[in-house]
């Protein structure tokens, strides 16, 4: 049964933590960048990279081996930052998600999605919109605005905003 509000063909870029295989509507997607150094910020989250500088705007830098609870990695040649839009409350917020390699842009019909597992109480997995199959393969497929709380993406702009340039922050037209 596929979940609600998918009814077409959708594109996804799946990217890689570990050996596991995420995706995230590339509708979210901004852009995909090469890992380059990131400014630390004092005093934030333990996932929170800290900050880059991209074309003028400061985007904060979460490591989502971290976010999800992962071992910690080197990085390598393969380390990318994907800048992706998040939505909270009628307001958008560029954050950009570091991840070990980016795999490929995929498309999903929707009989190929099948909705999140439930886990139990103790676990939080609001975040996983559905579970994607290529192949034999499953693919978790991200909410990108429901990853981070209120809180952790208050906590995430005004790091952006205290390190001396605007904050990222757009209106949402919609």
């Amino acid at each position: 049964m596929p979940i609600a509000g998918l009814t077409t063909v959708t594109q996804f870029l799946t990217f890689h933590l570990e050996q596991e295989v995420f995706a995230i509507d590339i509708s979210k997607i901004k852009e995909v960048l090469e890992y380059s150094d990131v400014t630390k910020i004092p005093r934030t989250p333990d996932f929170m990279c800290g900050v880059i500088n991209l074309r003028g705007s400061v985007v904060p830098v979460v490591d989502l081996r971290a976010k999800f609870a992962m071992p910690h990695s080197e990085k390598t040649v393969n380390t990318c930052i994907i800048i992706i839009d998040v939505i909270q409350e009628d307001e958008t917020t560029v954050i950009g998600a570091m991840v070990d390699s980016v795999k490929e842009v995929m498309e999903l019909d929707p009989n190929q999605i099948e909705p999140a597992p439930r886990i139990g109480t103790g676990l939080r997995s609001d975040f996983v919109r559905g579970m994607g199959k290529q192949g034999q393969q499953f693919v978790i497929l991200l909410d990108t605005d429901r990853l981070f709380s209120h809180e952790e993406l208050s906590v995430l702009q005004d790091a952006g905003s205290k390190s001396g340039t605007k904050s990222p922050q757009v209106e949402n037209a919609a």
